[in-house]
């Protein structure tokens, strides 16, 4: 059974950084890509981040210079460091990994929780 499971979240100050986690099990074969999306209340889910297994990545313009996505391929594990966090940021932060076999799936974690408030 494949498994995402996130870690890393919180409340944070404006201007403040949080490094979220996901770790994957379940599967000897690598996600092509892993990345993170978020979804903020009464909003729909949104790209946050996006890394390949050769490392290219494709951030969302709103965190682009704030926020870094990587990955450990031997491992399936995947980061998100964001740094100089707004309010806007506050969501409920999902990991994601894509296996292709036969076809296209999409895995998801359960979501974790980034407050950004004073």
């Amino acid at each position: 059974q494949v498994q995402l499971v996130e870690s890393g979240g919180g409340l944070v100050q404006p201007g403040g950084s949080l490094t979220l986690s996901c770790a994957a099990s379940g599967t000897i074969f690598s996600f092509d890509p892993m990345g993170w999306y978020r979804q903020a209340p009464g909003k729909q889910r949104e790209l946050v981040a996006t890394i390949t297994s050769r490392g290219t990545n494709n951030y969302a313009d709103s965190v682009k210079g704030r926020f870094t996505i990587s990955r450990d391929n031997a491992k399936n594990r995947v980061w998100l460091q964001m740094n100089s966090l707004k309010p806007e940021d506050t969501a409920v932060y999902y990991c994601n990994g894509v296996l292709w076999a036969g076809g296209r799936r999409d895995y998801w974690g359960q979501g974790t929780q980034v407050t950004v408030s004073s």
